[in-house]
């Protein structure tokens, strides 16, 4: 499985504005963001970078005034870790990553009473990317750019779900990319501090993989951040079967 996810990590960087592919890397640029989390790279499966071609992508960051940073799967391409320690690059996280095929998912009990909903207007996006700066924190703030993002996950091929509160926005939501290479990643899984333990994270996790399912992907995949959200996702079906490596030069 870590060369399907590894492919669709290309893929899915390929869909990116601004494309720029050097020595077995491809780096995916947004315009108008400085997010390493937007803006990174990632290797083709399979790649032996040399210490030339790793110097290359950093520079394709450093005209940018980004920082060099790529997420990837390692089994997939074991040669490229190595070369990039020895170019100064660190370890920022290593996560574990789940795996769910059609004839894995489950609805869980009681979920299939929460009401799962589309986006169709501009303050449904907004409001969904309020709730997930909430849920996360404000790891990431809301912003006009983050609702746009999500409104082009689900105008290309892609998926947006949420759960609307009381008051009309979101009580928690989460996004899955246009499949690619058989496979499609779901992410951004997120319940507001007030709405959390009514199972709105199984609900919209179980719409999303069914969503990509009834459009031909053969699997769905994410990762998790901790045991309780293990869980979550495999009540609905996720299994283990791999982990990713995020690597950024100066961690």
């Amino acid at each position: 499985m870590g060369t399907d996810v590894q492919s669709f990590a290309v893929a899915n960087l390929r869909r990116r504005p601004v494309l720029v592919e050097t020595g077995g890397f491809v780096a995916g640029f947004e315009p108008g963001t400085t997010s390493p989390y937007i803006n990174y790279a990632t290797p083709l499966p399979g790649a032996r970078p040399t210490a030339r071609d790793v110097r290359e992508l950093i520079e394709a960051f450093r005209v940018r005034a980004l920082k060099p940073r790529l997420e990837f799967a390692p089994d997939a391409a074991p040669a490229v870790e190595p070369a990039l320690r020895e170019a100064g690059f660190g370890v920022e996280a290593t996560h574990a990553y789940l795996v769910c095929t059609p004839e894995r998912l489950a609805v869980p009990r009681g979920t299939a009473a929460v009401p799962v909903a589309v986006p169709a207007t501009d303050e449904d996006y907004r409001a969904i990317d309020a709730a997930l700066s909430e849920a996360f924190s404000s790891e990431f703030a809301a912003s006009p750019e983050g609702a746009a993002r999500l409104r082009r996950v689900q105008e290309d091929g892609g998926a947006v779900r949420f759960v609307r509160a009381p008051d009309g926005g979101c009580a928690g939501g989460a996004t899955c990319s246009a499949p690619a290479v058989g496979t499609a990643e779901l992410a951004a899984v997120g319940t507001r501090p007030a709405f959390r333990g009514r199972g709105i994270a199984a609900a919209v996790t179980a719409a999303l993989a069914e969503t990509m399912f009834a459009r031909g992907a053969r699997s769905v995949w994410l990762e998790y951040s901790g045991e309780g959200s293990r869980r979550v996702y495999e009540r609905v079906g996720f299994r283990p079967r791999g982990t990713r490596l995020y690597m950024s030069l100066g961690s």
